[in-house]
């Protein structure tokens, strides 16, 4: 990834935060891709930690601060924000705090928007979803759909995206880092994918309704810690990425019942370079990942692209890098990764969120923390 300064500040290389603080120079920085050169703007800043993002019909965002246990709502044009009031308190310590938020597909219809957060305290803490609707500046009607169980003590591996396809909300729960173990049995919610009905109530066709001591919203199994939810836009397939610990964050196509396999299987080692478990990468009946990354990238949020703007990226998957800073583009075909792309390496942000905007721009929000779109060139 090469890049460009195009205005006076070239003087102050090297000091991209400086930089973009400055709000007259959204457009002062070109990146050059092997297929699309683009322009990097700024829309909002000073957001701690920007985990979730949903664009409004009225041209604005809800973006939440996972630091702050808040929902703001932006304004795309002027970068103004302000704190949505009425918003449920979170548990906002380690992994937690404020995290997804979704609009319905229907939303200017039913008007509901969906919320996942951390709730408890540092002696029990877990992961609930809610949902609600907006009026003005304030989160009205809101209901508890789901809390993930068991409580437990750690403030990490609370997953936590959502989707929602045909009239079910898929959501993700991670294993709680110390409860690794739990990821493997029926009987809790740790490192699993759920789907339940969008008002909360549980589909009988679930996997394992039925099944003795299994929680019934459970949609698949063997998760570590998912940070990634998304729909294809064609086949509208369920994908999900997770983290590994040490290598092996993994890309997966969900079915419905399956075992991904950790933390019986994985193609990482542990943060002490000791292995996991046995210290193997297959196993008959667990699934094996699509695509995985050693080392490990440590990827948030992800997105397909299917606009018209940047036409030679449509249908690539984009997926925000935490640990090595980039933007990760993959092309798929038929289904499996075809190539690899890493953008906006020297930027060096931790980018946390991707969305594409109803405008058909790519928005990635990132750690420190600012909300950028991308405009080609």
């Amino acid at each position: 990834m090469k890049y460009k300064k195009l205005s006076l500040l070239s003087i102050v290389a090297g000091l991209a935060l400086l930089f973009f603080n400055c709000a007259d120079d959204k457009e002062a920085w070109t990146f050059e891709s092997e297929e699309v050169n683009f322009k990097l703007e700024k829309v909002a800043d000073s957001i701690r930690v920007p985990f979730g993002m949903s664009f409004l019909p009225d041209g604005k965002m809800l973006v939440t601060n996972r630091f702050a246990g808040k929902i703001l709502l932006v304004d795309i044009g002027t970068g103004e924000k302000k704190v949505l009031k009425g918003v449920p308190e979170s548990y906002c310590k380690g992994d937690g705090g404020a995290l997804d938020i979704l609009l319905h597909p229907n939303y200017k219809q039913n008007g509901w928007l969906y919320f996942s957060h951390s709730i408890g305290d540092s002696i029990s803490s877990s992961m609930a979803i809610e949902r609600g609707k907006l009026k003005g500046d304030s989160l009205v009607n809101v209901e508890r759909i789901f809390t993930a169980y068991p409580f437990y003590k750690s403030p990490s591996h609370y997953g936590s995206r959502m989707v929602i396809k045909d009239n079910y909300l898929f959501f993700t729960m991670g294993d709680r880092y110390d409860l690794k173990d739990s990821a493997q049995t029926l009987n809790n919610h740790l490192g699993k994918v759920m789907r339940i009905f969008e008002d909360g109530k549980i589909p009988n066709d679930n996997p394992f309704v039925g099944t003795k001591n299994a929680k019934p919203e459970i949609w698949t199994f063997g998760h570590r810690n998912p940070q990634g939810l998304t729909l294809h836009p064609k086949t509208n397939g369920l994908w999900l990425h997770e983290h590994g610990p040490k290598g092996g964050d993994e890309l997966n196509r969900i079915e419905p019942g399956l075992n991904y396999g950790w933390p019986i299987i994985c193609h990482c080692i542990d943060y002490d370079d000791t292995p996991i478990g046995e210290g193997i990468t297959h196993k008959e009946g667990m699934e094996q990942p699509n695509y995985y990354y050693t080392p490990s990238i440590a990827p948030s949020g992800m997105e397909f692209y299917s606009g018209d703007i940047f036409k030679k990226w449509k249908g690539n998957l984009f997926i925000g890098a935490m640990a090595l800073t980039h933007l990760n583009r993959l092309v798929l075909e038929n289904g499996k990764v075809v190539d690899e792309e890493r953008l906006l390496e020297d930027f060096g942000r931790r980018i946390r969120v991707v969305k594409q905007g109803p405008d058909g721009l790519i928005y990635i929000g990132v750690d420190g923390g600012m909300i950028l779109r991308l405009r080609p060139i």
